[in-house]
C-alpha cells in the first residue's frame, strides 16, 4: 500500500484500484473508518475510474499521531494523497467526517476538484450532536472501542437492519470499526472543533455536485443535506427512503446505481449544471 507524506510528516496510506487510464476518484471515509468502508462500491466505480482510497490519519495503515485531527488537516493529508498518485484534480466523494473533509477540499482546494458527491454528512454543528460526540468520546475511552460500537450501532444502522442482522452486527460492527481509541477520539476532537465558516463558503463551490441523505438518518439528517444542497449553486439532493446512517452498506444497490447515474450525466457534458432538484429513491 502506497503513503503520502502530509506536510508534518504523517504517512498517510492509500490504495489505487481501477483502470490506470481511467479519471481519478478520491474516495475519504468517515469516522473511524478505513478504506473498507467503500467495499460496497469498489467493483461498481472501478469500473469506470481509476479510485483513490484513503485512510485518514489514525486509521487502517496511516500514521497515528498525537490529536486532534483537524478537518482541514485531513483536508490537505488527501491532497498529499492526490500528489503523491500523480494527479492534479479528481472527483471527490466523502461520507459523513469524509464528507466533511471533502466540502473543505472543495472550499480550499477547488481547482482539485472536479466534481463533489457528497453523503450522510453536514455542515455545521447542532448543540445536540457536540453532546452526542462527547458522550461518544467518555464512552470510548471508559469501555473500548468494540463495547462502545455496540451501543451505539444504533446511530448508523437503520432499525430494521439492525433487528435482523443483530448477531452478525453485533460481530462485525466492532471489527469494522477496529481502531484504536486514542485514534478515534482525535478524530472526534477534529470534528467538535470545526469552524462552522466553513458552512459559508460552500456558496463558492461552482463544481457538479450530489448530496445524499438518509430518511431514517437520526445522526446527520435529511435537514443537514437539505441545507447543504441549498448552499452549493446547482447541487442535487436524493433522498434514500429507509436509509439511515451507514445506507451505503444498507442500500448499497440504490446509493451504487444514484451515484453512477450523476457520474453518467456529469461525463456525458461536464459543463452542464446539476438541477437543485429533491429526488427520492
Amino acid at each position: 500500500m502506497p503513503h503520502a507524506i502530509a506536510s508534518d510528516g504523517t504517512r498517510i496510506a492509500y490504495e489505487l484500484a481501477g483502470p490506470r487510464d481511467a479519471e481519478p476518484l478520491l474516495m475519504i471515509h468517515g469516522l473511524g473508518a478505513d478504506t473498507r468502508g467503500w467495499v460496497m462500491q469498489r467493483r461498481t466505480l472501478a469500473s469506470r475510474f481509476r479510485l483513490v482510497l484513503v485512510d485518514n490519519r489514525g486509521v487502517g495503515r496511516s500514521d497515528r499521531p498525537e490529536g486532534p485531527y483537524g478537518i482541514e488537516t485531513m483536508a490537505a493529508d488527501a491532497m498529499a494523497v492526490l500528489d503523491h498518485a500523480g494527479y492534479g484534480s479528481a472527483h471527490v466523494m466523502g461520507a459523513s467526517m469524509g464528507g466533511i473533509i471533502s466540502q473543505a477540499v472543495a472550499v480550499r482546494h477547488p481547482e482539485r476538484v472536479r466534481s463533489l458527491v457528497l453523503a450522510c454528512t453536514a455542515c455545521r454543528h447542532h448543540r445536540w450532536r457536540i453532546d452526542l460526540l462527547e458522550r461518544w468520546i467518555e464512552e470510548a475511552e471508559t469501555v473500548g472501542m468494540r463495547d462502545y460500537v455496540r451501543r451505539n450501532l444504533s446511530w448508523l444502522v437503520g432499525p430494521r437492519s439492525l433487528k435482523r442482522l443483530w448477531p452478525a452486527m453485533a460481530v462485525l460492527g466492532p471489527l469494522a470499526f477496529n481502531v484504536p481509541v486514542e485514534s478515534f477520539v482525535a478524530q472526534i476532537r477534529g470534528i467538535i472543533e470545526m469552524d462552522d465558516s466553513l458552512r459559508d463558503e460552500l456558496l463558492l463551490v461552482d463544481r457538479p455536485t450530489l448530496v445524499m441523505s438518509g430518511s431514517q438518518d437520526v445522526l446527520t439528517t435529511q435537514g443537514d443535506g437539505e441545507e447543504i444542497a441549498e448552499l452549493i449553486p446547482g447541487a442535487e439532493l436524493v433522498v434514500l427512503r429507509g436509509g439511515a446512517h451507514l445506507f451505503m452498506v444498507e442500500q448499497a444497490r440504490t446509493f451504487n446505481r444514484t451515484i453512477t447515474a450523476f457520474y453518467d450525466r456529469i461525463l456525458e457534458d461536464p459543463a452542464s449544471a446539476m438541477p437543485r432538484v429533491l429526488a427520492s429513491v
